[in-house]
């Protein structure tokens, strides 16, 4: 859309703002943090917007979903600044992140496969006692402080035994298979109060069943980013078009 026809359409903030359910002071809040293009102003002092601030304001929200708030607030602000680079090194960031998530899901899913032996030994089973790890060697192991993993032992989702002479708690292969198992979901996205039903239920039932309504969850999440990446991705180009 060339500038001549750009300047003989004027929208008031009402309109930009109705034609896509926001507020008016939604509008002046994006502009102000260069989520949009400077308005022009009336001689009166209001702001008047065009076709390209609508432009951007669909390429804005329609990267929201698959990059997050901040994320497309920066990747507009590059491209209304002139730093193009900037926004695409950023959409590349997004797409490495969701890569990383979708191979984090593919380990956690095999995580659950080496937990199928824990589990087969049933309900109530005692955990092979011979052995073990304390806490700092385990928490190096998965990049992690040993503070995090007590927190984790406080929400009930490890479960360390205390060697009698020292008192120091130690992770058997059980608890070394729960703890990895938690930080892969954690990588995934997921709070300490959603782990920890989880991993009870499957020690009550001794198997991995009630995993799989998460892990298909969590299947459809990646999936939806990706596809709200392609529809950002396509406002965004119909953006950089219309700015010319």
């Amino acid at each position: 859309m060339g500038r001549n026809l750009q300047s003989a359409k004027r929208l008031r903030p009402i309109d930009l703002a109705r034609g896509h359910g926001l507020s008016t002071q939604a509008v002046r809040n994006y502009e102000e943090a260069g989520v949009l293009p400077a308005a022009d102003r009336t001689p009166h002092g209001h702001r008047t917007y065009t076709p390209l601030h609508a432009a951007a304001l669909r390429a804005f929200l329609a990267l929201v979903p698959g990059h997050g708030h901040r994320t497309a607030t920066s990747i507009m602000r590059a491209v209304n600044g002139g730093a193009t680079e900037e926004a695409f090194r950023l959409i590349d960031e997004s797409h490495a992140r969701l890569l990383d998530d979708r191979r984090t899901l593919r380990a956690v899913e095999s995580a659950l496969r080496e937990l199928a032996p824990a589990g087969a030994r049933g309900p109530g089973a005692a955990a092979p006692r011979s052995g073990g790890t304390f806490v700092g060697p385990l928490a190096g192991e998965l990049g992690i402080r040993p503070a995090t993993l007590r927190a984790w032992e406080r929400a009930g989702l490890v479960r360390p035994r205390r060697d009698p002479l020292t008192g120091y708690r130690v992770y058997d292969e059980a608890d070394v298979r729960d703890a990895r198992l938690v930080r892969q979901l954690r990588r995934g996205g997921y709070l300490l109060e959603q782990i920890a039903p989880l991993i009870t239920q499957v020690r009550a039932a001794g198997g991995l069943e009630p995993l799989g309504a998460a892990l298909r969850d969590w299947h459809g999440r990646l999936s939806a980013r990706g596809r709200a990446m392609l529809a950002g991705a396509a406002e965004l180009e119909a953006y950089l078009r219309e700015r010319g």
